[in-house]
């Protein structure tokens, strides 16, 4: 899987393995920003940075812990980057410090371009608390910008929300912590065996469950392309297993509702072909139920999902 400097999944669909890494950029950066304000207050932050494929790592990675990146990909000979950028600059000094916006010269920076699997420019993405969030492609108009870094604004206030709503002081489990620790060594054995003895102890505990779904996802779709296996099915479309392979790298891409809805609709021609064995039914709604409970049902495309899913069987 093509991957950003410092292991971070460009698709921003699922934490697949990047805990442990998130864990300790964040300390690294809270860190920082304590030594900043112990000297006096560090030098503020210049709202819009070069970003190279040297420093992603620190000026994008380790920054967006504690504030939004926005980065936007861009030529010297991209006529509609420069409609776009200027917007983005403007916009990044009026904010005041809300979110930073990371520039990429494609041409420059190749690495980059390709690990973010940039196809056109202008293409602007946001990574917020170490994952990327898709964001557009193209040079919107002035107004449809401004809506979408006011959502990127948002991100800030929805997470702290989520941070007072833990209790302080919780204690970290030390078998999840070594369960995430192997997931971001990529280590898909010892995870694992890890989020199994979880489970040993704890039957049912969501982390645990949701931490081996993902390992059997990598384990699963090890190897293969989406382009590939979507290929297969225009020779083989009733291929309940190409299906369900399909659906897995969907989700991996951030194609979530299309996963879904790739499902969903194996399970309707399987029902209304007479033809079909009722195990590519069974097949396919049981793949469905655990790719939604691997997203989980915080997600309203889940629970989209689930009320089609019951319309579909019922």
């Amino acid at each position: 899987m093509t991957q950003l400097p410092g292991g971070y999944n460009p698709y921003g669909a699922v934490d697949l393995g990047v805990l442990a890494q998130q864990k300790q950029a964040r300390e690294r950066a809270m860190q920082a920003q304590a030594d900043g304000a112990a000297d006096g207050g560090a030098a503020p932050v210049s709202p819009v940075i070069e970003v190279t494929d040297v420093s992603f790592e620190q000026d994008v990675v380790q920054r967006s812990m504690i504030i939004p990146v926005v980065i936007d990909f861009w030529a010297t000979w991209c006529e509609p980057c420069k409609q776009l950028s200027p917007i983005l600059e403007r916009f990044a000094e009026a904010d005041n410090g809300q979110w930073v916006l990371a520039k990429v010269d494609v041409d420059a920076n190749p690495q980059l371009s390709a690990a973010a699997q940039v196809q056109s420019i202008p293409t602007v993405m946001v990574v917020w608390q170490g994952q990327v969030i898709p964001g557009f492609a193209g040079a919107l108009p002035e107004a449809q910008v401004r809506d979408f870094l006011n959502q990127v604004i948002a991100l800030t206030g929805e997470q702290a929300q989520g941070d007072d709503a833990e209790p302080e002081g919780t204690p970290v489990d030390p078998a999840l912590e070594a369960a995430d620790d192997a997931m971001a060594r990529n280590d898909l054995e010892a995870a694992a065996t890890a989020y199994q003895a979880v489970l040993a102890e704890r039957p049912g505990d969501v982390d645990a469950v949701q931490g081996l779904a993902q390992v059997e996802l990598l384990r699963r779709t090890e190897g293969r392309d989406l382009a590939r296996v979507l290929s297969e099915l225009d020779a083989d479309p009733n291929n309940v297993s190409l299906q369900l392979l399909a659906a897995d790298l969907q989700l991996l891409a951030g194609e979530v509702e299309q996963a879904f809805d790739r499902l969903l609709g194996v399970i309707a021609e399987q029902r209304n072909n007479p033809e079909a064995e009722a195990s590519g039914v069974d097949a396919a709604k049981a793949h469905l139920l655990m790719l939604l409970d691997l997203v989980g049902n915080d997600d309203e495309r889940v629970l989209a999902a689930r009320r089609s899913l019951a319309s579909a069987l019922f």
